[in-house]
């Protein structure tokens, strides 16, 4: 087994791969997101806990520090005050306690003459007003209402934006009271860089994570890309294709999965196409084989036939069923072989050029149809066609209308522009507009891959434009449930008309006579009720369609009178 080369390079190539790129590009991008959602959720859940940590840490060890030293500097110089000092011994001790390079400070009690003294270390930096009220009466709260005794309270707050450690105590047994502000600036800075330091390190970790998803996600979706493109392939008829296959992993089942259902794939397609070739030589073969009886049968027929008069009046009739039969079993033979031809490539075109008017008049005229048909036809509008092919293709077309259709059924002739560069017309009727009859039509279509014609459609002669015949009538119009089955071979809309005239092959032999010219036959119902039928053939044919010499079949290039030597030639199309 290989590994399933890459598709076909080129900007076409490139066209087909974008899709599978996008599907690919998504789920690796779907990929990356997760793994750097759970790195951001687990970096960011790991740096906020550290963050908080840290902070608590550095918060609590700086105002512990301040607080035990306040505390011991407030109890030390405040012993040797006397009591009710004045506000000099105050400033004094306020200066002594508190520091510019520690904490500011500020003192208060009752001075002799029992008034107010607030003495405070820095006046500019530092005063009574800047304690939070919550904290003075905290601090003027015994703890205990029994030995009148007080604790030191502290509060962070902010001032003009910066933080700060307020605290105050007022010293038992009637001491003054003390509170100080300390500056968390350096803590604050500290955090500050902790934080940017935390935010990198996310920052490293969700990169680290999208590459490791790269990484991964190329692991992962290298297989899945393979077997992309090995399903492509296996779409295009490569159904040889095969995965290489290593590991015992999830994608290593996936790709044993593909390998055996590709190769039960090519089996399968294999025993299909020896079936249809089996079927086509077949067909093919009793074709051929049944010419030489039937040549023999349709003279002793001929004979018959013109003794019938002659005949027993109780045996007249059985010769007349024998004839008809006869007839209708000669005119299914030489329609199996036209479709042998069409599916083996060998059908060819014998041009003339004709007037299209002309040639569509004889048609009617060989089978008795002008008074039943309207025609639209200017003449002049010459064509570079086979003959014998648009006779064909007009007597189905106008012998389905007036049987399945409703009168008067209407024939007309236009010459249109030829379409734009490269406008391929698809390949059956169906696929650009919807196509069949009213009840009872019958008709075959199939996609084809490469015969005879099937590249001509876009090639419509140079800027000569293409030939547009439309066959319309009055009947019910087509069933919606028929459209889509109306040019399939052997299907009829009425499935209890198990006989019929029609061998259900008509339309099929007239839309492979227009694809073998390059055109194309399409079918839809008119708004005014009615079916029509578009028949658009190119002015001149792709030059690879056409032949010199005749049909495989030696059949003549021209249109019989009435004599039935080529599909849909002597009989109405809806009969065959």
């Amino acid at each position: 087994m290989t590994d399933a080369p890459p598709p076909a390079g080129g900007a076409h190539g490139l066209r087909r791969r974008v899709p599978g790129l996008l599907r690919l590009s998504s789920l690796r991008l779907r990929l990356v997101a997760v793994f750097a959602l759970v790195a951001l959720t687990a970096a960011v859940s790991v740096s906020g806990i550290a963050y908080w940590l840290n902070r608590d840490a550095v918060l609590t060890r700086a105002q512990n520090s301040a607080l035990n030293d306040f505390r011991d500097s407030l109890q030390r110089n405040a012993a040797s005050l006397p009591v009710q000092p004045t506000c000099a011994s105050l400033n004094n001790a306020a200066n002594r306690i508190g520091g510019p390079d520690t904490y500011q400070v500020v003192l208060i009690d009752t001075t002799p003459d029992n008034s107010p003294c607030a003495a405070t270390s820095n006046r500019d930096v530092f005063t009574l007003d800047d304690v939070p009220a919550s904290l003075q009466r905290a601090v003027n709260t015994p703890h205990s209402k029994d030995d009148n005794r007080y604790h030191l309270h502290w509060e962070r707050i902010s001032l003009q934006g910066h933080p700060y450690l307020v605290a105050g105590a007022r010293v038992n047994d009637g001491g003054p009271t003390g509170y100080m502000l300390k500056s968390l600036d350096a803590e604050r800075k500290d955090l500050n860089s902790l934080a940017w330091s935390l935010g990198i390190a996310t920052l490293l970790a969700l990169i680290g994570a999208a590459l490791l998803a790269q990484a991964a996600g190329s692991t992962v979706l290298r297989p899945v890309r393979r077997l992309g493109e090995a399903a492509q392939r296996l779409g295009e008829g490569h159904l040889d294709t095969r995965l290489k296959v290593s590991g015992t992993d999830e994608l290593a089942d996936l790709s044993r999965t593909f390998n055996s259902a590709a190769e039960a794939l090519e089996q399968r397609v294999a025993e299909l196409s020896a079936r249809e070739a089996a079927s086509r030589r077949f067909v093919a073969d009793m074709s051929h084989e049944l010419r030489t009886p039937l040549t023999a049968i349709t003279a002793v027929t001929d004979v018959l036939e013109d003794e019938a008069e002659a005949l027993d009046p109780m045996i007249a009739p059985a010769v007349r069923l024998v004839v008809n039969e006869t007839r209708r079993l000669n005119e299914l033979v030489e329609t199996l072989m036209e479709v042998t031809r069409f599916d083996a490539g060998t059908a060819k075109l014998r041009v003339d050029e004709v007037d299209v008017a002309d040639m569509i008049m004889a048609c009617m005229d060989a089978r008795a149809w002008l008074d039943s048909v309207e025609l639209d036809a200017p003449r002049g509008l010459l064509a570079t066609l086979d003959p014998r092919r648009l006779d064909v293709i007009m007597a189905n077309l106008i012998g389905n209308a007036l049987k399945h259709g409703g009168s008067p059924v209407r024939v007309s002739l236009r010459k249109e522009a030829a379409p734009p560069a490269g406008a391929h017309r698809a390949g059956t009727g169906a696929a650009e507009a919807p196509a069949g009859h009213g009840a009872g039509h019958e008709g075959t279509g199939r996609d084809r891959d490469g015969g005879p014609g099937d590249d001509a459609g876009g090639d419509t002669g140079a800027g000569d434009g293409e030939i547009v015949i439309e066959v319309s009538d009055h009947g019910p119009g087509i069933p919606e449930e028929v459209l889509p089955h109306v040019f399939d071979r052997f299907y009829k809309a009425d499935a209890s008309r198990a006989r019929s005239e029609g061998s259900g092959l008509g339309l099929s032999i007239a839309l492979e006579n227009a694809h073998i010219h390059g055109g194309d036959i399409t079918a839809a119902n008119s708004p005014s009720g009615g079916a029509v039928f578009t028949l658009r053939l190119p002015v001149r044919p792709h030059e690879d369609d056409t032949a010199d010499t005749a049909d495989a079949d030696g059949t003549s290039g021209r249109p019989s009178e009435g004599r039935s030597d080529g599909p849909g030639n002597g009989t109405p199309g809806g009969a065959r």
